[in-house]
């Protein structure tokens, strides 16, 4: 019998569009007709199919309410505002039939009945998409200064900030796991919108649970009824938040449950919840990767670049907020050792130099050593074979190293490990035969070879 109360009430969502769809068209053929009369006798026939499926739209929708275990206060406007709309679709009926049923109601002015039977369907609409939608369905998108201008309580979304530092001294539910649900339950769970009585904005609410119970079992996560809901399958009904809202990431669902499973703590800091540090290391500020030194640099002499440039250089800034330069050489395959002496200008600002595809030799290492702040360079398509490459271990953010296609010697391997900060060194199509990478300095460098070979699959086999 459940079931069936289930069935049928699942129906509502779909049925309620019929007896809508019947009384906008009976009110749209009523204004349009208001002169001609001209559709007199179908008016009366679209109101009385409105009434007999504004009918069957509340037994679906009372049996909704019951099979899907909705409190009476969070229904019972919507719910008496339905049954007043079918009564009154039925009056629209006698009012424009041709019957003397319900006589007194062709006395009342033509105006009032229409606009009384939009109002009625308006705010019966209205109040059921509240219940199935929330109260601030069409203001969710809004930024929340003009959702509390409109009266809708908002709950400011708030990043995780943590850091290196201080990562211990935050506080576990404040600082990290109150965010979280701010960010992903509280649009459902709040005072203004408890599915299942629940809400989620603060301690007490939580502690509290909701209609069926606690939500959170003491030193137990997998008991928990929140955390059973957030790590359901997205596709299964039960499932926290619903698909279609921003799910917490597999960080956030970790963080929850590790935070359940000490007790779930609203007081202590991360220290004393004795939580390690791996679960917040995803919230930690991302160091960024750059192709130039995080320091600050006089920006290069107009004319200088402009100089470079007539010689057929490209001279580009690294990005627009750095006075870092990138420059190549990739229109200029006849750049020697001795040409280097016309970069002297921008040996500060120069971050990534492309002297591929050059006629440079092992003598360019010497110069290149002069460039104090060079980050990334290309040598690829050159001569170089590597020796007195020594020499660019003095150079303090030199990171990566192009050297594919040079006659480049294997013995000259090990000199990368004095390398301050050297990360990765490109030797594809060299003399050195290795296949894949390897890693130099306990790990700290990555030398990849290239020759990589797939391993065959079946279907390389097909012939076509």
């Amino acid at each position: 019998m459940d079931v069936l109360k289930q069935l049928l009430g699942r129906l509502h969502p779909i049925i309620v569009h019929l007896p809508i769809g019947f009384i906008i068209l009976g009110l749209l053929l009523r204004w349009y007709d208001r002169k001609r009369n001209e559709f007199d006798h179908a008016i009366p026939l679209i109101f009385l199919w409105a009434g007999y499926s504004a009918v069957l739209t509340c037994i679906t929708g009372y049996a909704q309410y019951i099979g899907e275990g909705y409190t009476f206060e969070t229904v019972k406007w919507h719910l008496w505002l339905g049954i007043t709309t079918a009564l009154f679709s039925f009056l629209m009926y006698f009012k424009f039939g041709n019957t003397e049923t319900f006589a007194w109601v062709k006395t009342i002015p033509i105006v009032v009945m229409t606009l009384l039977m939009f109002v009625l369907v308006s705010a019966t609409g209205h109040l059921g998409g509240t219940i199935t939608h929330g109260e601030d369905y069409f203001v969710e998108p809004l930024p929340n200064n003009i959702k509390s201008a409109l009266g809708f309580e908002t709950f400011e979304e708030k990043e995780i900030a943590l850091t290196e530092e201080t990562w211990e001294d935050a506080l576990i539910y404040e600082d990290v796991i109150k965010p979280i649900l701010n960010n992903k339950c509280v649009s459902c769970h709040s005072p203004k919108k408890s599915k299942g009585e629940l809400m989620l904005h603060n301690e007490k609410v939580i502690l509290d649970g909701g209609e069926n119970g606690e939500v959170l079992s003491i030193n137990n996560a997998i008991e928990s009824e929140l955390f059973r809901r957030i790590t359901l399958p997205k596709t299964d009904e039960e499932h926290m938040p619903p698909k279609d809202k921003t799910q917490p990431s597999k960080e956030e669902i970790k963080l929850i449950g590790a935070w359940i499973d000490v007790g779930h703590p609203f007081d202590q800091t991360i220290q004393q919840s004795g939580l390690k540090k791996e679960l917040f290391l995803s919230f930690f500020p991302k160091k960024k990767d750059n192709n130039y030194p995080e320091i600050a640099v006089i920006a290069a002499s107009q004319d200088s670049i402009k100089i470079i440039e007539a010689k057929g250089i490209h001279v580009d800034p690294i990005d627009k907020t750095s006075d870092f330069l990138k420059v190549s050489c990739i229109n200029k395959p006849q750049f020697s050792d001795a040409d280097f002496e016309s970069l002297k200008p921008l040996s500060r600002q120069i971050a990534v130099l492309d002297l591929g595809g050059t006629q440079v030799t092992n003598a360019i290492f010497e110069k290149l050593a002069t460039l104090p702040n060079l980050t990334i360079l290309k040598l690829d398509n050159t001569t170089v074979t590597g020796e007195n490459i020594e020499v660019l271990g003095s150079l303090e953010y030199l990171k990566s190293v192009n050297l594919t296609s040079t006659d480049f010697e294997e013995i000259h391997l090990q000199k990368f490990e004095d390398f301050k900060r050297l990360k990765r060194v490109y030797l594809f199509q060299t003399k050195i035969n290795d296949k894949g990478m390897q890693t130099l300095k306990d790990g700290q460098i990555t030398v990849d070879y290239g020759n990589y070979e797939l391993p065959q699959i079946p279907s390389d086999s097909i012939v076509y």
